[in-house]
């Protein structure tokens, strides 16, 4: 947002542009953009960023997150877009060390060379800091009304988001799950043990307990109301589906569908994390391609469900 501000001060007309995967999404950009009046694309850059995930070529941070592949790919796609609109260049609202990994001068140079769009790139809070751009060497841009900051400090920048009226902003962190442990296990799991993997695998990763039974079959199991709902949103046609008949549980689905003994063994989770956890038996409904059944079983055992969570 103070990015923004800065460049359109100097009169220049500012295009958004924000991308979105199953790991991120665009919602604090359109609630900024919204904020600044300012024209927002929204660019789905899945494909390309699942092939990336693959192999990116400087590695993942801490969990599954490929911080400067992601900022590369990201600059790329920013840059075909400048070239199919006649924009004159691309500027961002990175801070030189601001994150130690993906912000460092080094990381900055990469990033941006590497886009195949550097000479273009722009980063108006840092510029002074850096090597002229080419939209500065040009005129385009009055390089004397960029800023100097650096580190990991924000007094700066909430000084300058107060005189510019900003007072709403979203917080600086978070936002993508490949740096959150638990969902990066569930991912390279599902990576390792299904190649063939769809996005609605990736999206059920979001939600629940998982549960691998096989290289090819795995349970997912709702931990409250608000997973089961978003697990039935997810549900297709060929899955096994299966809920308690007379008491309160977790929604559980097989993708994909499953034998015999992994429709007992999701049958017995369920059970496990229900309101008949202990009884004797209890029963569930098992549907799968529009027919449903019930089905008698007991609970599985904590530590039995403890060696199979992914």
């Amino acid at each position: 947002m103070l990015a923004v501000k800065l460049i359109q001060n100097q009169g220049i007309s500012v295009q958004g542009i924000a991308f979105e995967t199953p790991f991120f999404n665009a919602r604090k950009a359109k609630v900024a953009a919204q904020q600044l009046r300012l024209p927002l694309q929204v660019i789905d850059i899945t494909a390309e960023h699942l092939e990336m995930l693959k192999a990116p070529r400087y590695g993942f941070g801490k969990n599954m997150n490929p911080c400067i592949d992601c900022h590369t790919l990201m600059l790329n796609m920013a840059g075909r877009t400048m070239a199919e609109i006649g924009a004159d260049f691309i500027f961002t609202g990175e801070v030189l060390g601001q994150r130690p990994m993906s912000q460092t001068r080094q990381s900055l140079y990469i990033v941006a060379k590497n886009s195949g769009y550097g000479e273009y790139v722009l980063r108006p809070l840092s510029a002074r800091l850096l090597p002229e751009s080419r939209p500065e060497r040009e005129g385009k841009v009055n390089r004397q009304q960029l800023l100097d900051i650096q580190g990991r400090s924000r007094k700066l920048q909430l000084a300058l988001a107060k005189e510019y009226g900003i007072d709403a902003f979203p917080p600086p962190a978070g936002g993508c799950l490949l740096t959150d442990p638990m969902f990066s296990v569930r991912l390279r799991d599902l990576f390792s043990r299904q190649p063939a993997y769809t996005r609605r695998d990736i999206e059920l990763l979001k939600y629940g307990r998982h549960f691998r039974i096989s290289d090819a079959v795995r349970i997912v199991v709702g931990r409250n109301e608000k997973d089961n709902l978003a697990i039935e949103a997810l549900i297709r046609e060929e899955d096994t589906v299966i809920r308690m008949a007379s008491v309160p549980g977790p929604l559980v689905i097989i993708p994909g569908g499953g034998t015999e003994g992994a429709i007992m063994t999701a049958a017995r989770l369920c059970i496990l994390y229900s309101g008949a956890a202990n009884e004797e038996t209890a029963m569930v409904q098992v549907s799968n391609s529009g027919k449903t059944c019930s089905l008698a079983a007991t609970a599985a055992g904590r530590a039995e469900a403890r060696e199979m969570i992914i």
